[in-house]
């Protein structure tokens, strides 16, 4: 079965990870980047994301505009997995395509609509702690 960890974003910055397994996970079989997910599968009612990014079991991301199941090697001369340091520089990286199979193992989303349950409450009171130390 297909295994994932989701990690949450919203809009001022605040991440979350979230383990996503079975009937969860299976949402997001065969998604592209861009794509949207209802939060009702991974049990936040209400919520609606959108797919950013990931990578798979290798650690290598997910690029959108790659064709195929496969991760191939691309000439990439900026972008996502390519940090430049000169100007007009292009190198060969291997990237996986847009589509989230069973060998994607992260998941990175961010959050379209928020529903009733917050995501965000426990790093606010870790905050709290830290600051009243």
């Amino acid at each position: 079965m297909a295994e994932f960890k989701l990690v949450i974003a919203d809009k001022s910055g605040k991440s979350t990870q979230k383990e996503c397994k079975d009937d969860a996970a299976i949402s997001f079989l065969n998604k592209k980047i861009g794509d949207k997910v209802d939060g009702d599968a991974l049990a936040l009612q209400g919520y609606t994301f959108e797919i950013t990014g990931g990578s798979d079991y290798c650690g290598f991301p997910l690029r959108k505009g790659i064709p195929g199941l496969r991760r191939k090697q691309i000439m990439a001369g900026k972008g996502v997995g390519f940090r430049s340091c000169e100007k007009g520089t292009v190198i060969r990286k291997s990237v996986c395509p847009d589509i989230i199979t069973d060998t994607t193992k992260q998941i990175n989303v961010k959050i379209l609509q928020y529903g009733t349950t917050p995501l965000f409450e426990n790093a606010q009171k870790a905050d709290e702690k830290g600051a009243a130390s």
